[in-house]
């Protein structure tokens, strides 16, 4: 292990996480917010810890594939770790396992939170908590990424270790070039959500909040009743349709400022993603306008919002369907495990690994009538190779053992089933809201703090896709590669 080059990328994570903490001290002085000393007093103490760990001498520039993984796995903690302070030191969230859980939350794009009273935040800790939300959505790994070269540092064993889905494909054969790509998209995706919004009549500051949770699929509100505030039905369509569009791989935006149109138009990971949505929008639809809706309109307008909040695991509402009917809400809690698709800024297990699970099962019954035959499987022409069907079985069996072995552990705390199960599907799934003991109109404040600190984990073991945390908690791999 080359721990000079380790601690080198860390610090180097913890000095754009400092920079990054600037705008929300800014605004803690212009609203004269009390929480404007934890700023200033976080942003000091990352500068110092930063500024230590840069300076680590290195005996190479190469990453290897265990450095990465180590990498990415610290650089979230310790950017939770520390991104948590503002929170405590100002007292804006006592507790520090409570400022931790949000902190991690918002830098996962789940969207889980432990406040009874969001509207009770000074303006700097909500804006630093939404924010939290973009710089999570792409990765602040993935910005940094795109300095390494300057350090003389290649960066693609972090950027394989940091991608959401079974492939870590680069768009531009260099990664520094592939991940300002990303951020181009995501900037353009930020601004033109925020003109939307303001379009609407929402204010200036509460379209950059909201921009923040839509793009970045995190869903932290501004308000108790998150979107449900704000009655416009613009509002609510704008924020769906841009919370539609963060779910979509952002190769695929790259594609079409390319002229790939037919690419994009080919897709059956994005064919798969919009055909799923458009079944849950009726079925939910008819289902309400049938059940508990008196418009059909408002039915149809909620039923689009919610499904996209949920599959593209951003966690915004603007209902409390907790009082949904069992078929809607069994719907949504289906939708908790999909997630979004692959290179997204959505969490969940991911379009792409359902897709090709539904093609290994329709190859098995096809095998059942021709044994012999050879059945290759394809996704965009082109034959998936054996070790990511493998991968992609294993993550799902892997997901489904923590999801069930983490649901018997919050039972614990002696809540029903849904709630014990709703609540580790919306962590470990980086969703945000539940059902019943953890629904859109509550939180997770009730918790242990050793339930609170398992959803922690759980929300950091989603967000790196389960293999990159647990490849570092086997000892023997560690020793054979000593």
């Amino acid at each position: 292990m080359n721990y000079g080059i380790v601690l080198k990328v860390l610090g180097n994570i913890l000095l754009v996480e400092s920079t990054l903490m600037v705008p929300a001290l800014c605004i803690a002085f212009y609203t004269g917010g009390y929480d404007k000393f934890g700023f200033m007093i976080t942003i000091l103490i990352t500068l110092l810890i930063g500024s230590i760990m840069s300076r680590a001498k290195s005996s190479r520039s190469t990453i290897s594939a265990r450095e990465g993984l180590t990498i990415v796995t610290l650089g979230w903690v310790l950017a939770s770790l520390l991104g948590a302070l503002p929170f405590y030191i100002s007292g804006s969230i006592p507790a520090y396992i409570d400022a931790f859980f949000e902190t991690v939350s918002g830098l996962t794009t789940t969207g889980s939170s432990i406040l009874t009273n969001v509207e009770a935040l000074p303006y700097g800790s909500l804006f630093w908590r939404s924010f939290t939300h973009w710089i999570g959505g792409m990765g602040i790994l993935v910005f940094t990424i795109a300095l390494l070269p300057a350090l003389g540092i290649g960066g693609f064993q972090i950027f394989k270790a940091e991608s959401p889905g079974p492939i870590a494909d680069k768009i531009a054969p260099r990664i520094k070039d592939t991940a300002k790509i990303l951020y181009v998209t995501y900037f353009a995706l930020t601004i033109v959500t925020v003109i939307s919004l303001r379009m609407g009549g929402m204010a200036l500051f509460d379209s950059l909040l909201h921009a923040f949770g839509a793009v970045g699929t995190g869903g932290f509100g501004m308000r108790n009743n998150s979107v449900g505030f704000y009655s416009s039905s613009y509002i609510h369509i704008v924020l769906g349709t841009f919370m539609l569009l963060s779910g979509t791989n952002f190769s695929l935006y790259y594609a079409i400022f390319k002229g790939k149109w037919r690419d994009v138009l080919k897709d059956e990971e994005l064919r798969l993603y919009l055909g799923i949505i458009f079944i849950s929008v009726v079925a939910i639809g008819v289902n309400l306008a049938l059940t508990s809706y008196s418009s059909i309109f408002l039915a149809f307008r909620d039923s689009y919002f919610q499904v996209t909040s949920i599959i593209t695991t951003t966690g915004y509402s603007t209902a409390d369907f907790d009082l949904w009917p069992s078929f809607s809400k069994a719907i949504l809690f289906v939708l908790m495990f999909i997630g979004g698709s692959a290179g997204s800024t959505a969490g969940g297990m991911k379009i792409i690994r359902v897709l090709i699970l539904g093609k290994l099962i329709k190859r098995d019954v096809a095998k059942m009538f021709h044994p012999r035959a050879y059945i290759s499987i394809k996704n965009g022409g082109r034959t998936v190779p054996n070790e990511t069907i493998v991968s992609i079985n294993t993550f799902f069996a892997l997901y489904m053992i923590i999801f069930a072995i983490s649901t018997i552990l919050i039972s614990l705390e002696g809540i029903d089933l849904v709630s014990a199960s709703s609540s580790v599907a919306a962590t470990l799934g980086n969703i945000g809201p539940g059902l019943g003991f953890v629904g859109p109109m509550r939180s997770f404040s009730e918790f242990s703090f050793a339930s609170k600190a398992l959803f922690s984990f759980l929300m950091l073991l989603g967000r790196l896709e389960l293999f990159t945390i647990l490849a570092l908690m086997a000892p023997k791999r560690w020793a054979s590669e000593a």
